[in-house]
Order: structure tokens, then sequence, then C-alpha cells
């Protein structure tokens, strides 16, 4: 295969208890671990002996759906911690890892979110990334005084001056701009602050932000674009973007619109990591790796499969469809609009019934699924890195802690075998591990 000069990037998405719908269920999951500190603590110390990037937190303000019955039978969202919190307190007992939460910019104000992460990464001395997202939750409405979520390009048009505002406000203080100089009684150079002054469309902002320019000079941003607006959204701000890809050919694709959309925003294409997310199932055989998926997949209830498909095709109601039905034709949606693009092309494509639509979904939500030996797994990442389809991967374990074990212990060493992952880390920041430039303070 063709090399590459520089390492694969990996990443753990901490989605307590397991990416698997059933994972709360598994044999060796904590099904209470959700709001276990100390499990978390365990599992991202995991990944940082390991030399993970970073350690990734999904996030909405709300549960999924009205039906409390129908959540009953599921732990997704349901109870977890606030993730600025956890991460805050994670930074206390890690050292190098990067540490990533999700924050909306529909149920938010642009100067929380610049003064959180702005702190977060004086906590932990420059590992802290914001997952930009516009929610795709309709729920969330309800708990922010509306009666119903804003239109899909409208979260768009408000999220690019949210990221405008608060990398301005990021940019408040220049890098020596506080003096503490006891001895002439300047705490610090008025000179060197820089007030926004932002009048938008959205957000009137005056600022500066009253945290000083942090370690990374400004928090990494990450993004989950998937439509054309968060697509081009990403292309023009993000740093590092998590995506839903499912075959090589898709995956080269959407990695060569993306560099090419921060080339013509003005960019360096390498200034934007690609990165995946990739549900993995490791076996010391191929044998005992379909013995373990099918173990998960025997623990789907119909119930919770068939909630889970609804509101991933945007709440629509199917209870009057047989599980052994195709899809139905369906409306169109004002949550993810490329989710229900993806489940409708993966149903039509492999003639899957409800069933077996909902049963590819307990999975991953869409993700690529990949289960085999170590060697095997290796080979599919190592595929996609080389040929240019990923600078590296969102690594989703079906039940934790038993599915990130499994690849630390086994896959991680065969990609360090094979000169795609480091062995140390070079670096203390998230941008040292991602090989991502400092900004400049920039203003005006």
């Amino acid at each position: 295969m063709t090399e590459r000069k520089e390492k694969m990037k990996l990443g753990v998405f901490l989605y307590q208890p397991g990416h698997h719908v059933a994972g709360w269920r598994h044999p060796e999951s904590r099904a209470d671990q959700a709001l276990n500190f100390q499990l978390y603590a365990e599992t991202v110390q995991l990944a940082e002996r390991a030399k993970f990037d970073l350690a990734f937190l999904a996030d909405t303000a709300g549960i999924w759906g009205t039906d409390i019955k129908d959540l009953s039978r599921g732990g997704k969202f349901v109870s977890q911690f606030e993730p600025l919190t956890l991460l805050s307190a994670l930074s206390v007992v890690t050292d190098r890892i990067g540490l990533v939460a999700t924050a909306t910019t529909t149920y938010n104000e642009p100067f929380h979110i610049a003064r959180k992460f702005a702190s977060l990464d004086h906590l932990s001395g420059g590992r802290a990334g914001w997952n930009v997202v516009t929610s795709s939750n309709e729920s969330e409405a309800l708990n922010f005084s509306r009666d119903a979520h804003s239109a899909h390009a409208d979260r768009y048009v408000r999220a690019r001056e949210f990221v405008q505002v608060v990398k301005g406000l990021w940019n408040s203080w220049e890098e020596d701009a506080f003096l503490y100089d006891k001895e002439a009684g300047l705490y610090f150079d008025e000179r060197k602050v820089h007030v926004l002054h932002h009048r938008g469309e959205h957000f009137s902002v005056r600022g500066p932000l009253n945290v000083a320019r942090t370690p990374q000079g400004h928090p990494v941003i990450f993004e989950a674009g998937q439509s054309d607006a968060g697509k081009a959204l990403a292309a023009e701000t993000a740093e590092a973007v998590f995506t839903i890809q499912q075959s090589l050919a898709g995956a080269q694709g959407y990695y060569a619109e993306l560099k090419s959309g921060a080339e013509a925003a003005g960019r360096s294409p390498r200034d934007l990591k690609v990165m995946p997310g990739v549900f993995p199932i490791v076996g010391r055989t191929a044998e005992e790796a379909e013995e373990k998926y099918a173990q998960l997949q025997d623990l789907v209830h119909p119930d919770v499969g068939m909630t889970l498909l609804s509101a991933m095709l945007g709440d629509v109601d199917l209870s009057g469809y047989k599980l052994d039905e195709p899809l139905p034709e369906l409306p169109d949606t004002n949550m993810s609009k490329s989710r229900l693009a993806l489940l409708v092309r993966t149903a039509r494509e492999q003639n899957l019934t409800l069933r077996e639509l909902y049963l590819t979904v307990a999975c991953a939500r869409g993700h690529w699924i990949v289960r085999g030996t170590a060697q095997h797994i290796a080979d599919q990442l190592e595929e996609r890195f080389v040929n240019h389809a990923a600078d590296g991967f969102i690594v989703m374990p079906p039940h934790f802690p038993g599915g990130l074990i499994d690849f630390v212990e086994q896959v991680v060493p065969e990609l360090q075998r094979r000169g795609l992952f480091r062995t140390e880390y070079q670096g203390r920041t998230l941008r040292d591990h991602l090989g991502l430039p400092r900004p400049v303070v920039c203003v005006g």
C-alpha cells in the first residue's frame, strides 16, 4: 500500500455503556456506568495508555422523543453527565489525551461556549476540543421554551455566525496580554485586549471574553458534517470532522470533497482532519468475532429496535408496519437529513426489511462496522488511511470496557507494528497530536 508520512489519528467515542443499542445488557457491561465517574476515568486512562489522540463525547439537551414508555428499554441519553463537567473532571486524572465535547449552537449562546471551552483548555493544559452541532433532536426545543425545532437551513445559518463569534471571543487577548506586574501595578496591557463588538443577524456580543488566551490559542473545532450545509460549514471552519462512511469509495469521495472545500475557503487541506466512525468487534479468530456480534444482536428487543429506527428516520411512525416488511416511503425530516438519506439508501440497496434495518443501526447508528481478527481490522483501517479515505478514526466500542480493551490490546499493537500509529506522544496538546497549527490572534 502507498505510504503516508503522517500517523493515523485515533479517538475513542465515550458513549456509555456502549455503542451497541443493547450494550448495556451485555454480561460484561455495567448498566449504571453512564453516571459512574470512576469507570469513565478508567476508560479514558486506558485510551491514554494506548496513545489515543482524543476522547470524544456526544450530547443532546434532552431525551430522544416524548414517549417515556418507548425509551424505558434503552439507556441512550436518558441519564448522563453534562459533557463539559465530565471532561473537566477527567482533565485532572489524565495528562496527554485530548478531550472533545459536543455543544449545540442551537440551544446555547456563543459567550457561554467560548468561556466553557477556554476554561477546559486551561484546566487540561491545552487538550480541549469543541464538537459543533446544530441539534438533530427535535425534542430539545421543548426544553428551551419553544414549541418546535428551527428549520435545518436556519440552524446552519445560526451555526456559522455562532462559530465566528466564538472564535472572535477566543481572540480577545493576545498571548502576552497579562503582565501581572506588581511593581508597576499593571495586571494586563490594555493595548493587547481586543473587544469584539459583534453585531449580526443572530447575535450581538460586545466581549471581551473574561478568560485569557488558552494554551492552544483556540480549542480545536470538530464538526460532524454530512449534509450539504454541514459539509460547507465544516470546510470553512472545522479542524477535524467526525463522519459516517460505509464504503471505501464513499469515504474517498467525502474526503476529497472536504479537502477541496477547505482549499476553496483559503485553508490548507492538511488543517482539516477527516475521522470517520468505526464500530469494531475484535475476536482472536473470525469465528469468535462473529459469535460476539451475534450475542449482541440477540440482545436487541424489537421495541427498542423500532424505536431507535423511528428516531433515526426523523421520528416517523412505523407502528402500522410489520417487522419483516420493507422500509416504506418516508416524508422529509427536519432532523438529520443526511442520516435519513443514508438509511434509506442502505435499505434500498440491500433490500432490507424493517427488522434487518433496525439490527443494522442497533450496532452503530449507521457507522462502519468491522468485525474479525486484529489483523483483519488493521487491514481495513490501513486500506482507508493510505488510500486517502480518512486521516484517522473515531473508535466506537460495542460495550465498555471490554470492547475498548479488545481494540487496545489487539488492534493498536498491530497498527503500531505496521508503523501506522504512534508508540509515544510527541507533544502535549490536542493540536500537537493532530498536527494542527496554532491560531494567531486575528482581530478587526
